[in-house]
């Protein structure tokens, strides 16, 4: 039988429901793409992959796998969220209804890609705190919330639903990350 990672109940919760989420959304998306064609849903397959990696990382770390270590999760999925936000959110941005929307998105996206560089770029990463570490979290919640209101402000289509679904995959990974990054720093610390 395998081992968890984790004992507390709270924590096992919060990594069970991350993927749990995480693998429903990327689901839909997936069959958004197949619905809507590769010819014209080609960039979500390409993020698709890397919350997919991601997601895969997280089972690998949850269940305590022998091939990965906590230094190559914390790097890789740092990574991943990583490359999503710079071809999502900053290459690759969406076309918003209204120009302060768009420019706080991208302002967040590069605060966001700053704050995931400096933790992946760090040799003791397990000196972040828990402030540090939530406010990764944080900046990508208020980046989905701003794409969700622009969403709202502009008229309803087929890819509505879709869309709504994409722009809330990478905050519910972020916190799951989130939350194993956490607990290594409150290990690291004992």
């Amino acid at each position: 039988m395998m081992q968890t990672r984790f004992k507390k109940g709270a924590k096992i919760f919060d990594i069970v429901i991350t993927a749990v989420a995480g693998m429903v959304s990327v689901g839909v998306m997936l069959y958004g793409i197949a619905h809507f064609g590769l010819a014209e849903a080609w960039p979500e397959l390409v993020l698709n992959m890397f919350y997919i990696a991601c997601l895969v990382m997280i089972w690998m770390y949850f269940f305590n796998s022998p091939h990965i270590t906590t230094q190559q999760f914390n790097y890789w999925c740092s990574i991943s969220v990583g490359m999503t936000v710079l071809l999502r959110d900053i290459l690759f941005a969406p076309p918003l209804a209204y120009y302060g929307l768009h420019l706080a998105c991208l302002t967040l996206s590069v605060l966001l890609l700053c704050a995931l560089t400096f933790f992946y770029a760090r040799k003791n990463w397990k000196s972040y705190t828990k402030r540090n570490l939530w406010l990764i979290c944080i900046i990508d919640m208020i980046i989905a919330a701003l794409y969700n209101l622009d969403i709202y402000l502009e008229p309803t289509s087929e890819y509505t639903n879709y869309m709504l679904t994409e722009i809330w995959i990478r905050p519910t990974i972020t916190y799951g990350l989130v939350a194993c990054f956490v607990t290594e720093v409150e290990t690291a610390r004992k």
